[in-house]
């Protein structure tokens, strides 16, 4: 079972710490986290944190965990001191470029929104449902409470919209909320839809029916967080409370009223328009193309771009054909391949994975098949292309439709459940059926382990099985003077985020291995080293603090990754001179970072030579 609490103090620390993290939120499967610095992350390292099954550097930090990401966040949130569940309100990252910054922005806007949307899309999929089987009838005061409850959610997604754009713009989201929530009152819809229209300064207001829009309050907010900011510099502070939220009402309303409601507006409908022209040129072929391409997408994170589109085209026409269509032929594809997986890998660890990573696919959630399974692997990739290819070119051809914008799977099938048209949710469940077997029968013919693999299965359980190496006793890896953890000049290390141990001060130049073992990673920057030794105790040697900076110079590496050393051997040297020249630390913490299976006993202190005792790494009993 995973510990939470170790990944995420090992994810934590990996990301550069609490200090890099500017905003920190997750989704169904991910840990997402937007850095000061996206230098400071160590990628590698986090890849190879247990319970970690991939990561992603786009606009965000992507830490993909898969069904426990709600335990981790929690735990991380334990560990450091974010503000608001997560958010730092001062710096932004300052290295992004335009693209990546855009993509943070969506994200970081429509993200938030899934759980709501997912939720209240799937009860009225369940309606559509029991309708269908009779359970239920649409006429009854029942059906109609639990279906305003359903619709909810997306008719007031313009204020949920300018709650978290106004959030990620770092505005008031009271009066973002306040400022949008004006557009769809009763009174207003009367007011902009009276006959002979009305007008306001003379200028005559559209007639917009502002729920179920996003555009509209999108740009309302934009406008709200430069207004705020004037007035917030103009006005005195006695009267700031309540005068920067008046003057805000009253130029954010009526801008959006005369001028961006309706361009928001236009937006909308001409993304739609677009959208359904290209489908309608290029016809079904699209959404086969579309579904072979989305495990790209998701795996870089651009497949959130399409929400926005999404979300416009579900509200102009009441349902969406191509994102979710193509969604459901991926989705099931996945699931099929993990399966396939599942059936032929000799691996005891892969086979618990394929098979856990393809029920959760199996229910529209595809990051744990991805990560865990398919895109390490071409030929699983390519099973799950040819299934989504054809599922998709099946769903495409019949024009399937879904009423709800929500991940499709299992659970959610419901949602294709058209009330004119019986037979759409027989098209969704072929395409379902058609996507599983495909991949599945692609994937089984296909997929093959190489000889590496299997070979490192086979050294898997080699290892596994020296159950009597329970302990092991780690000797000094340099010469110097030993400190305590505590005592180390950097927070991540002295805080024992990354786990415990001691550091040692050196005065020669030379890392060698305090025990057997292999080498299981060697940062880019050639400055740490990590070791698995023959107890299966995890140690990582960092020598210097901060010397990442140095980009590897001074430093030369002497083993390579995945090879086996014995104690004694040199791992590494370095200039002791020229990093102390400078401005580095020397200062190298030796810690064991899976400290939930081993404790560290009869640690030393003070003066050390190479190859004298340093401590003990004690296997703990399960």
């Amino acid at each position: 079972m995973m510990d939470y609490k170790k990944t995420a103090s090992d994810i934590l620390g990996y990301v550069g710490g609490e200090e890099n993290v500017s905003h920190f939120e997750h989704c169904s499967t991910r840990l997402r986290f937007t850095l000061k610095d996206s230098n400071k992350a160590n990628v590698e390292a986090l890849k190879k944190v247990k319970g970690v099954l991939g990561v992603v550097m786009a606009a965000q930090c992507q830490v993909i965990i898969g069904n426990s990401v709600v335990e981790v966040y929690d735990e991380i949130l334990k560990i450091a001191s974010f503000k608001g569940g997560g958010s730092i309100e001062d710096n932004s990252p300052k290295d992004q470029k335009l693209g990546a910054k855009i993509m943070d922005f969506i994200i970081g806007v429509f993200q938030p929104l899934v759980p709501a949307i997912a939720g209240a899309g799937v009860l009225k999929s369940l309606l559509s449902l029991f309708v269908l089987i009779g359970i239920l009838d649409n006429t009854s005061s029942t059906y109609t409470v639990f279906n305003n409850i359903g619709d909810a959610a997306l008719y007031f997604i313009p204020v949920l919209v300018a709650s978290s754009a106004a959030k990620k713009l770092k505005c008031n989201q009271m009066v973002a909320t306040g400022i949008v929530g004006a557009l769809l009152l009763p009174n207003m819809g009367a007011l902009l839809s009276a006959e002979g229209g009305s007008t306001l300064f003379g200028f005559t207001l559209t007639n917009i029916a502002y729920a179920y829009q996003i555009f509209p309050a999108l740009l309302a907010v934009f406008l709200l967080a430069y207004v705020e900011k004037f007035f917030n510099k103009v006005t005195p502070k006695p009267i700031r409370i309540f005068f920067v939220p008046m003057m805000c009402f009253a130029i954010v309303v009526p801008c959006t009223l005369l001028f961006l409601g309706p361009l928001g507006y236009n937006i909308g409908t001409v993304l739609t328009n677009i959208i359904l022209f290209i489908y309608d040129k290029v016809g079904f072929v699209a959404i086969g193309l579309f579904a072979m391409i989305l495990p790209f997408c998701i795996a870089t994170g651009m497949h959130k771009a399409f929400i926005p589109y999404a979300l416009s085209t579900y509200s102009s026409l009441g349902y969406e054909a191509i994102y979710m269509a193509a969604s459901l032929a991926h989705n099931i594809s996945e699931s099929g391949a993990c399966f396939a997986v599942a059936i032929r890998t000799k691996d005891v660890d892969k086979r618990s994975t394929a098979i856990s990573a393809g029920i959760s696919a199996l229910f529209g959630i595809t990051e744990p098949a991805l990560y865990g399974i398919t895109l390490q692997n071409k030929k699983a990739l390519s099973g799950v292309m040819v299934g989504s290819g054809v599922a998709g070119l099946f769903v495409g051809f019949f024009g399937l439709k879904a009423f709800t914008i929500v991940g499709p799977g299992l659970a959610s099938m419901p949602m294709f459940i058209d009330p004119s048209n019986a037979k759409n949710i027989g098209y969704a469940f072929a395409g379902f059926g058609i996507a599983f077997v495909v991949s599945l029968a692609a994937t089984m013919i296909l997929y093959k382990e190489s000889k590496e693999e299997v070979a490192e299965s086979e050294e898997v359980k080699e290892v596994n099985n020296k159950i009597e190496v329970k302990d092991m006793t780690l000797v000094s890896p340099l010469e110097g003077e030993i400190i305590n953890l505590e005592d180390v000049n950097d927070s991540v290390f002295a805080g024992k985020i990354l786990g415990d141990g001691l550091a040692i001060i050196p005065s020669k130049g030379v890392l060698k291995a305090p025990a057997n073992g292999k080498v299981s990673m060697i940062a880019d920057t050639k400055h740490s080293v990590g070791l698995t030794l023959d107890n299966g105790a995890e140690v990582l040697m960092h020598v210097g603090l901060d010397t990442v900076k140095l980009e590897g110079k001074y430093y030369d590496i002497k083993v390579s990754n995945g090879q086996k050393i014995k104690t004694g051997d040199t791992l590494l040297t370095f200039d002791m001179d020229k990093i102390k020249s400078n401005g580095y630390e020397l200062t190298t913490p030796i810690i064991v970072v899976n400290g939930d299976k081993y404790s560290i006993e009869d640690r030393k202190i003070g003066k050390i030579k190479n190859e004298e005792e340093l401590f003990k790494a004690v296997r703990l009993e399960a």
